[in-house]
C-alpha cells in the first residue's frame, strides 16, 4: 500500500487519475504500486540523484541521463559534479556524485521502475547494501508529493544526513526560491531555513574540499579541481591582425617555441585562437580558420612537454571545434556563448568537453556600437545575459559541470564597464546564484591581459606595454574569485597569481568565492 501527500492548492491540475475516481478536493491516494490508476500529475518535477564508482564513472552518467530522456524524463537542470569517498561501506573505489532536475509525464512509481531498468541496462547488479555499483539512481524529490510504500519514500529518507547528496541537490536551487514546488522541496526539510538553512547547518560550503568531498570538472580523462589554485591560460594567436602579436605566431616553428616558452614559464593551458576577436575585426571563414589551426593544433598536441596540459581552442564556429577536439583540443573557448553559431551547443554537447561561456553583444564588428555599450547595471546585465546563453546550453545537453564562465571583459564594454567587472565578480556570482547555485559554483576564466582598456588607464598605446597593467588587473580578478586567467606574459603573471592564492588560503574563509 502506498499513501502520495499532495502539498499546496492547486487542485486543478493534478490527477489524471480522477477520472477514474469520482471524488474531489482530496489530498491524499491510496494505492499500489502495481496499481493501474497512480496518481499523477501531467507533468511532474523531480529531482534525480546520480553516483557512480564502478567501471567508466564518467561514461557511466553520460549513459544514464541518455537512457534517462529515452524513459521520459527531460533533464532540465544539472548540478556540480563531486568525487566523493565512499560513506557506510568504506573499502571500495571513491565515488562521482551529481544531480538533476528534470520533469516527467510517469507517475512516482513509473518513474522508479524506469530509473531501476537503467541501472540494470548500465550493469547494476544486488549486491551488498551502499556496496560498489556502475551507477546509482535516486528519486529525491516528486513534484509536491510525499510518497510512501514498500518499495519507495519520497523525499528520499537519507538526504538530509548525506553530505554528498546534499551539495549536489543545493546546486539545483537557486538563493531565490523559483516556484511553489521548490517551496515544498524546502518545507520537506524540517528546517526552519530550508534546505539552505540544513545544509549550512551540515557545515556547507566548508565541506567542500573537505570531508573527502571536492567539487571537479571532467577533462582530459581527468577530474579538475579548480577551487585549489588559479590556473594559468597562455595565450597563442595564430592571426595575422592580432592587437598584442602582430601576426608572429603564424608558423608551426614560432608557435611551437611559443608554447614551449609559456609552458616553461608555468602555463597550466594554452588557448589557441586562428579567428581574430578584436574590436572591428572582419570574420574568416571557417576552412581559412581551420587551414591557419589545424597544423599548428596537431604540432601542439605532438610537443612532449605538453603532455599533462590543457589546450583550449579560441572558436566560434561548431564546425572548428568538432575538428579541433578531434585533432587533440581539451576544451572549447567561445567568445559568443553560442550566439554566432545555432550548432554549437549541440556539437559541444556531443563532444562531452568543458565549454567556455563568454559574455559579449553583437559580434566582434558590431560589439563596440553605441547600442551595445549601454548598461544600467553592467555587473547585473552582465551575469542576466551570461546565464541565459548558460541556460540555453543547459538545456541542449551541456551540464553544468563542464560550464566555464566569462564576463567578458574588453567586449562590449567601455573603460569604466570592464573595471566595473573586474572588481564586481563576487557581485556576479551572486547574482548567478539566485538563479542557479551550479552555475554561479563555476569556474570563472577572466582575460584582461593586454586589452585597450589598461592602455588607456595607464597611457599605454602599445599592447605588450600593458603587462604591468596586465598584473594589476589579474591581481583583482583572482582576490575577486577568478579561478583561470588568460594572459600573454605568463611568467609575470604567474607571479602575481601565485601570491593572489597565498592570501587566499591566509584567510579564515579560504576560498569564499572561489567555489
Amino acid at each position: 500500500m502506498s499513501t502520495l501527500k499532495y502539498l499546496g492548492a492547486q487542485r486543478r491540475r493534478l490527477f489524471t487519475a480522477r477520472k477514474y475516481l469520482n471524488v474531489s478536493g482530496f489530498s491524499s491516494l491510496h494505492t499500489g504500486p502495481n496499481c493501474s490508476v497512480e496518481l499523477q500529475s501531467q507533468e511532474e518535477e523531480t529531482v534525480i540523484a546520480l553516483g557512480s564508482n564502478v567501471g567508466d564513472r564518467l561514461h557511466n552518467f553520460k549513459e544514464a541521463l541518455k537512457l534517462m530522456k529515452k524513459s521520459g524524463i527531460s533533464i532540465t537542470r544539472h548540478a556540480c559534479l563531486y568525487e566523493t569517498a565512499p560513506a557506510y561501506v568504506t573499502d571500495q573505489p571513491r565515488f562521482l556524485n551529481s544531480a538533476v532536475r528534470a520533469v516527467t509525464k510517469l507517475g512516482p512509481h513509473e518513474l522508479l521502475a524506469a530509473l531501476k531498468k537503467i541501472e540494470k541496462d548500465l550493469g547494476r547488479t544486488d549486491g551488498i547494501r551502499y556496496g560498489p555499483r556502475p551507477i546509482d539512481l535516486d528519486i529525491l524529490f516528486y513534484g509536491k508529493f510525499k510518497v510512501g510504500s514498500d518499495i519507495l519514500t519520497v523525499p528520499h529518507e537519507r538526504i538530509w544526513e548525506r553530505q554528498f547528496v546534499m551539495a549536489p541537490l543545493m546546486d539545483l536551487l537557486g538563493s531565490d526560491i523559483d516556484s511553489d514546488t521548490v517551496a515544498s522541496w524546502h518545507s520537506f526539510s524540517g528546517h526552519s531555513g530550508g534546505i539552505s538553512g540544513l545544509w549550512e547547518k551540515l557545515g556547507g560550503e566548508s565541506l567542500i574540499g573537505e570531508e573527502g568531498m571536492y567539487r571537479v570538472m571532467p577533462v582530459a580523462n581527468g577530474l579538475l579541481d579548480w577551487s585549489r589554485r588559479t590556473s594559468i591560460m597562455g595565450v597563442l594567436n595564430l592571426t595575422p591582425d592580432s592587437f598584442s602579436d602582430r601576426g608572429n605566431f603564424q608558423t608551426v616553428k614560432s608557435a611551437v617555441s611559443h608554447v614551449r616558452l609559456m609552458i616553461s614559464e608555468g602555463a597550466d593551458m594554452i588557448d589557441i585562437g586562428a579567428q581574430s576577436t578584436r574590436p572591428m575585426a572582419s570574420r574568416i571563414s571557417v576552412e581559412e580558420e581551420l587551414d591557419r589551426l589545424i597544423p599548428i593544433l596537431e604540432a601542439v598536441t605532438g610537443m612532449p612537454e605538453v603532455e599533462g596540459k590543457l589546450i583550449s581552442v579560441d572558436t566560434f564556429y561548431s564546425e572548428v571545434a568538432l575538428e579541433a577536439v578531434s585533432r587533440g583540443a581539451h576544451f572549447i573557448n567561445d567568445v559568443s556563448a553560442g550566439q554566432l553559431d545555432p550548432n554549437m551547443f549541440k556539437v559541444i554537447a556531443d563532444l562531452d568537453v568543458p565549454y567556455v561561456a563568454m559574455h559579449m553583444r553583437g559580434d566582434p564588428c558590431t560589439m563596440q556600437n553605441s547600442e551595445n555599450l549601454k548598461y544600467d547595471d553592467v555587473c547585473k546585465e552582465v551575469s542576466s545575459e551570461l546565464y541565459s546563453r548558460v541556460r540555453e546550453a543547459e538545456l541542449s545537453g551541456i551540464p553544468a559541470w563542464r560550464i566555464i564562465i566569462d564576463p567578458g571583459i574588453g567586449f562590449s564594454k567601455k573603460t569604466e564597464d570592464n573595471l566595473e567587472v573586474l572588481t564586481g565578480l563576487p557581485d556576479i556570482r551572486a547574482d548567478i546564484a539566485k538563479r542557479s547555485l551550479a552555475i554561479s559554483h563555476a569556474p570563472i576564466l577572466i582575460g584582461p591581459s593586454r586589452k585597450g582598456f589598461l592602455g588607456e588607464i595607464c597611457s599605454r598605446p602599445t599592447a605588450v606595454e600593458r603587462d604591468p597593467a596586465t598584473i594589476a588587473s589579474v591581481t583583482a580578478g583572482v582576490l575577486g574569485g577568478a579561478n583561470i586567467v588568460r594572459v600573454h606574459n605568463v611568467k609575470d603573471n604567474l607571479d602575481a597569481v601565485k601570491l593572489c592564492d597565498a592570501i587566499l588560503r591566509q584567510k579564515s574563509s579560504p576560498l569564499k568565492f572561489r567555489q
